[in-house]
């Protein structure tokens, strides 16, 4: 049987395999060429642009810039990459800037990125080519309020739905009708001829265009009914700024136009292409396990209560009675937050997971590892925790209680204790979350 050491080195090059393969330059080369089965015609828009503005947006946006400013070079006329922390060489020094984008929350930084991206992309003419790379990250890091809104009122917002466990499409949903760029907004700032290609790195679980980084490039199906309607399902209504409620429902009353949705002329214009996105890592993953011996198992998305996802999870792994068999799937779990611990939607997963298989299955046999792809879970220096058949009682013996910790929100330090943290540092991308289980005799 395998040790924890060697579980622990599985574990950790399957995740790294799953990163290696949704590296954003990569992705972004291969679109570029052509190499993608649905980026043939963005590749031969992106060639013919003889003038390109470019608007990079996200947690790989630094990566996605520069690749894209080393292969056009001086047909960038301008560019701008919103990034969460300023690199110390700029992408390319003679035309993108880079401005740093405030994450999970929108931040003056944000709202000075939102208010340079509107001025730049205002000045394309005619024939121009404004080239969006957008990745996970962006609905924070670019931010313009919608008139009427400020900042604070889209931060008080964005705060209450996170702490409610809103899942991202409701999220963006009210996002998208508090802002002036989001939702389809930036392609309607444009005048009527100039052409938009976006090359998307997806971190939503079935690629929704209107949903990864709250859709600037896409037609919006979600109305402010919609949005109303997720804030007071979230019971979060009674507790959004005033400003914003009586923005939301001057939408409703047609007094704001809608965003613009699937039917609406401007988008005969764009083209958005997903380069990649979370089943590009798992089939990366896949590949990796099987390479190492092990028959996988594609197990169904990550979505719901973290708590409960990770007991389901558990669960599901003690019934599997074959040897070397490699669980993975991929989403997004949600949390309630309810504590005033520390961690992430990841690690409070694998705690609740941690917990449960003490219950069920104490045996060496079980392994598994719950981790952001972008390297940072939560507010933290974790990309998230591996889960042993012992974790729960390496963390009873650093002195801290398993179950207290998970109510409190705090699996941080109790993985932490025990010495089941994943640190990597932040990866440059963005697919969400992946879970990989590990079943051995």
């Amino acid at each position: 049987m395998k040790t924890r050491a060697d579980l622990r080195n599985e574990l950790t090059e399957i995740y790294r395999a799953a990163i290696a393969a949704v590296d954003p330059a990569l992705l972004v080369a291969r679109a570029m060429d052509g190499a993608l089965d649905n980026s043939r015609d963005a590749a031969a828009a992106i060639a013919a642009g003889k003038r390109v503005l470019l608007l990079a947006i996200g947690k790989a946006s630094f990566a996605m810039a520069t690749e894209i400013g080393r292969r056009l070079d001086d047909r960038i006329v301008d560019g701008i990459a919103v990034v969460p922390q300023a690199p110390t060489l700029p992408p390319n020094p003679r035309a993108i800037r880079l401005i740093p984008g405030g994450h999970p929350l929108p931040d003056q930084s944000s709202l000075n990125a939102g208010d340079a991206a509107l001025q730049m992309v205002a000045k394309a003419k005619d024939g121009d080519l404004v080239l969006v790379a957008l990745s996970g990250g962006a609905s924070a890091m670019l931010a313009a309020p919608a008139h009427g809104l400020a900042l604070q009122d889209k931060v008080a917002t964005t705060l209450a739905m996170l702490r409610c466990g809103a899942t991202i499409r409701e999220l963006n949903c009210v996002r998208k009708h508090l802002s002036a760029i989001k939702g389809g907004r930036l392609v309607a700032s444009l005048s009527e001829g100039v052409r938009v290609v976006a090359l998307i790195l997806s971190d939503v679980p079935g690629d929704d265009l209107a949903t990864i980084g709250s859709g600037p490039t896409a037609p919006d199906s979600s109305t402010f009914a919609d949005a109303i309607a997720v804030l007071k399902r979230r019971n979060v209504w009674g507790r959004a700024p005033e400003r914003v409620r009586e923005h939301l429902e001057r939408g409703v009353a047609g007094e704001i136009p809608e965003t613009p949705s699937a039917g609406d002329p401007i988008f005969k214009r764009v083209l958005n292409v997903v380069i990649g996105g979370n089943q590009t890592a798992l089939d990366a993953a896949a590949a990796e396990a099987l390479r190492r011996g092990y028959a996988v198992e594609r197990w169904r998305e990550l979505k719901g209560e973290a708590d409960d996802l990770g007991r389901t999870l558990a669960a599901h792994l003690a019934k599997i009675s074959a040897s070397n068999v490699c669980v993975l799937a991929g989403g997004e779990p949600t949390v309630t937050v309810r504590g005033n611990g520390k961690g992430g939607r990841a690690q409070q997963c694998a705690l609740a997971m941690a917990i449960e298989l003490e219950r069920l299955d104490p045996s060496p046999r079980l392994a598994a590892l719950v981790a952001g792809t972008d390297g940072i879970d939560g507010p933290t220096d974790a990309a998230g925790a591996f889960v042993f058949s012992d974790s729960a009682v390496r963390i009873r013996d650093s002195g801290l209680t398993p179950d207290t910790a998970l109510m409190r929100n705090d699996a941080y330090h109790a993985f932490d204790a025990s010495g089941d943290l994943l640190r990597v540092g932040p990866t440059g991308t963005n697919v969400t979350d992946l879970l990989i289980g590990l079943v051995n005799f």
